[in-house]
């Protein structure tokens, strides 16, 4: 408790003396006021986004869609990564073109979607599913791969079915590789979701970021990334409490 504390301490510290490092160089004119905006004036920025209805909204709708893209990369991509694993010539079949996939930048093609989907959130969600079920099905595979072979000899000893195997064994071993997917999973679906909203100019925090900048509201638009790196920072915590959870005792 003591050093995670500390963590989050030494983690704040940081964070204003960086805030004051940028307040310094902003009121000395080492950077432009109109490309960065000084920390000080994000408290009315935020006022400002409140007031006209640019935070709960856009808020729960980025959180909501960033939510829906995950859990459904992630309801595809577990069983697709464990049967990668579980059937070797699928896994060395399809990996090298699933990680292929995972270097494209998919978000480049949102016309097709737009056109497939139309403007609307279908086509956000779907692009943050592309985004996100690559890694989860690759970090899966990977993370199945890792379990010990000794762990499997230990639980055949105890005459354990090969569903037992997977349910007591190979799971809890895996859960921490599964869940650097999901993170990973988290990040790229926010980015590409976030990418599209600004793009499209329809959605949640997205579409706040690209009005600011389309008003040149710079601390306005600096306020809604800052909402946007809450959303990400939640999702994380979230995902880290359920590992924990998860993870055998």
């Amino acid at each position: 408790m003591k050093r995670r504390r500390g963590a989050v301490l030494a983690g704040l510290a940081g964070v204003a003396v960086l805030a004051a490092l940028l307040e310094g160089a902003v009121r000395l004119d080492w950077l432009s006021a109109l490309v960065v905006a000084p920390p000080s004036a994000l408290p009315e920025a935020f006022g400002m986004l409140w007031r006209e209805g640019f935070v709960a909204q856009p808020f729960a709708l980025t959180l909501g869609q960033a939510f829906a893209a995950t859990a459904a990369a992630a309801l595809v991509g577990i069983p697709s990564g464990y049967w990668l694993w579980r059937v070797p010539v699928l896994g060395q079949a399809y990996e090298p073109w699933i990680g292929a996939a995972f270097a494209a930048p998919t978000i480049l093609l949102f016309p097709l979607f737009l056109v497939l989907f139309g403007r609307g959130y279908a086509t956000t969600i779907f692009v943050g599913f592309i985004a996100a079920v690559v890694p989860i099905v690759l970090k899966t595979r990977e993370a199945f791969l890792a379990v010990p072979r000794v762990l499997f000899d230990v639980g055949r000893s105890f005459r354990l079915s090969e569903a037992g195997l997977v349910r007591r064994i190979a799971f809890p071993a895996a859960v921490p590789g599964i869940f650097t997917g999901l993170r990973l999973a988290l990040i790229y679906a926010l980015v590409n979701i976030i990418g599209m909203e600004f793009l499209i100019d329809f959605g949640g925090l997205g579409r706040i970021v690209s009005e600011m900048y389309f008003r040149y509201e710079i601390p306005g638009m600096y306020a809604a990334i800052l909402l946007i790196v809450a959303v990400s920072w939640m999702f994380l915590a979230a995902l880290g409490r359920l590992e924990t959870w998860l993870r055998p005792r």
